[in-house]
């Protein structure tokens, strides 16, 4: 299996400033979005049901770096990454590309918990059957 998620994302109008540059405020959604898009293709998703509870993964850490900008009609390549897989965590990478360039580079953490409405959040081990998921794909150095 290869160790990266890719997937694309054509700039839209919305995403940009008055100049046409990619906001980068849209640089977090843009993670987030690749990152469900991610769960759904190896068998899982954002927001789950298990054993009556809902289950979902909030971030608890973010961060981005822009390194040249990107702009209005262009289409990014999006790679993920798992970089590290906790008992309850997981850290993504990820790479934003126009052809060979890196336009911006980022992380996201996010945190196995039981979210249901009305209660406190509560950290969960990941399922076995998801760990092995993202372990199949992790940088391993």
């Amino acid at each position: 299996m290869s160790r990266e998620f890719v997937t694309t994302r054509r700039m839209e109008f919305a995403d940009t400033d008055m100049a046409g540059i990619v906001h980068f405020a849209r640089y977090t959604v843009f993670m987030e979005t690749a990152e469900h898009e991610f769960l759904r293709s190896i068998g899982t998703d954002i927001h789950l049901e298990r054993d009556g509870d809902i289950v979902s993964w909030p971030r608890v850490s973010i961060s981005c770096d822009y390194v040249q900008p990107s702009y209005y009609g262009e289409e990014l390549e999006i790679r993920v990454t798992v970089l590290r897989r906790g008992a309850k965590s997981v850290t993504y990478g990820f790479s934003f590309r126009r052809g060979d360039d890196e336009v911006a580079r980022g992380k996201t953490t996010a945190v196995f918990c039981v979210c249901n409405p009305g209660e406190k959040l509560r950290s969960l081990a990941i399922p076995p059957d998801i760990a092995a998921r993202l372990d199949a794909i992790a940088v391993t150095e």
